[in-house]
């Protein structure tokens, strides 16, 4: 006889008091974090050893001065912007002493991020693991784009503005942007491996022990030293962090797949780690997330390759004002994102095994005519009333079905809305 899956909260108490304990540990958080705003902000400057996330050129509007702005993360998981001269060298992922004369910056500004003036102590020439990797990639690839967007997938290295563009034209920029979707993938994969390695030693020293629990714990420490490994992207910390959640509810029969899971986790992420709350990835992974937990609790009825099928199209009509608000690319291909969504299942895993065997570059040719797809697109723009009106459509579908019908029509129309202007552009 199955047992029915229970709520974690089976009272208004039960809430308040996880609520409560959240409070107190974010207020605790933001505490810490306000101590190392004062200590940053005491002196005029600050010796920090910081990593280059992000590097370009760019000019000024005032005296067309061209120089380099650089994306900066300290050890300390702070965050921000500073300019170098043109010459300075590509450093990107190499780690950097510098003088920091951040100014009078606010809290706010602190923990979100901030632009200081910077100079440079000492350039680290010490090969981290990571650039070890990105140099062993590199090492398979003629096409410095290719080589790029296999950094991105595997060591989290930041995409060429150019590339940024093109898979923003596509339709596709978070199978770049490693996520939940890739950890999944992982995580897959890594069960794949492992399972039958555990089951040959469990058949002959410890039948006893939970198969599930045991290969998962192996697993979650994997991922944890990946997450760290990558200094814990915003994105792939909230994947994680459900993961672990989600196994502890499976395990103890409570509902996984509920608004409330999500919940729990988007809170309990926010109360340790307040920064996550000005990252824009790390929103768009929650809503993305949100959509698809949308779509398993209303048509949870159906057959479960209809939904393997269905969720792909669902994300992508549902995610695509959020899309157009904020990055406002839209091309002929954009629409296809659905089918690069679906075979990214197979590619990733593949691309893997074959970089590790030193065949990284066999698909070399077909990504360079594939990147070539999203050369060109349009700027359509929505207003912000509507994807207001979208998300209000979003948070009551949680409780009504009619209005999941209007969340539906609002997004096709929007849909219709920006294959309509591309064509009125084009024209």
């Amino acid at each position: 006889m199955l047992l029915e899956k229970v709520s974690l909260f089976n009272s208004k108490r039960d809430f308040f008091l996880f609520f409560f304990i959240s409070c107190f540990i974010l207020f605790y958080s933001l505490l810490i974090e306000y101590n190392n705003y004062k200590n940053f902000t005491r002196f005029d400057s600050q010796i920090i050893k910081a990593k280059v996330l992000k590097q370009y050129i760019k000019t000024s509007n005032s005296s067309n001065k061209i120089f380099q702005v650089l994306k900066l993360k300290s050890e300390s998981g702070l965050i921000f912007y500073s300019s170098a001269k043109k010459s300075f060298p590509d450093s990107i992922g190499k780690k950097i002493l510098f003088e920091v004369w951040a100014g009078k910056i606010s809290f706010f500004a602190y923990l979100s991020s901030f632009y200081a003036y910077s100079k440079v102590k000492y350039i680290y020439k010490t090969k981290t693991t990571k650039q070890r990797i990105n140099t062993y990639i590199a090492s398979q690839h003629k096409n410095d784009n290719i080589t790029n967007l296999y950094q991105a997938l595997f060591t989290a290295q930041q995409l060429k503005l150019n590339l940024q563009k093109s898979f923003s034209n596509l339709g596709i920029s978070h199978l770049l942007a490693i996520s939940g979707f890739h950890l999944g993938v992982l995580s897959g994969l890594l069960f794949f491996i492992l399972k039958p390695i555990y089951n040959f030693f469990q058949n002959r020293y410890f039948p006893y022990r939970n198969a599930k629990s045991d290969i998962f714990i192996f697993i979650s420490i994997i991922l944890l030293s990946y997450l760290l490994f990558l200094d814990s992207p915003p994105s792939l910390l909230r994947a994680f962090v459900m993961l672990i959640i989600a196994f502890i509810l499976y395990d103890r029969a409570i509902k996984i797949i509920s608004i409330q899971t999500l919940f729990i986790s988007l809170i309990i992420l926010l109360s340790f780690f307040p920064r996550l709350s000005f990252s824009l990835g790390f929103w768009l992974s929650i809503t993305g997330v949100f959509y698809i937990f949308l779509f398993l609790i209303h048509f949870k009825n159906i057959n479960k390759i209809w939904q393997f099928v269905l969720v792909p199209f669902w994300v992508y009509i549902l995610m695509l004002p959020f899309s157009l608000y904020i990055f406002s690319n839209f091309g002929i291909y954009h629409v296809f994102s659905i089918i690069w969504t679906s075979l990214f299942t197979l590619f990733y895993p593949s691309v893997i095994v074959l970089h590790i065997m030193n065949y990284g570059n066999l698909f070399d040719g077909i990504l360079e005519k594939f990147i070539l797809l999203g050369s060109s697109a349009s700027l359509i723009n929505i207003d912000i009333k509507w994807l207001l009106l979208h998300i209000l459509f979003s948070l009551l579908s949680i409780y009504k079905k009619y209005f999941l019908l209007a969340l539906i029509s609002f997004s096709i129309f929007i849909f219709i809305y920006a294959i309509y202007h591309y064509k009125m552009i084009l024209v």
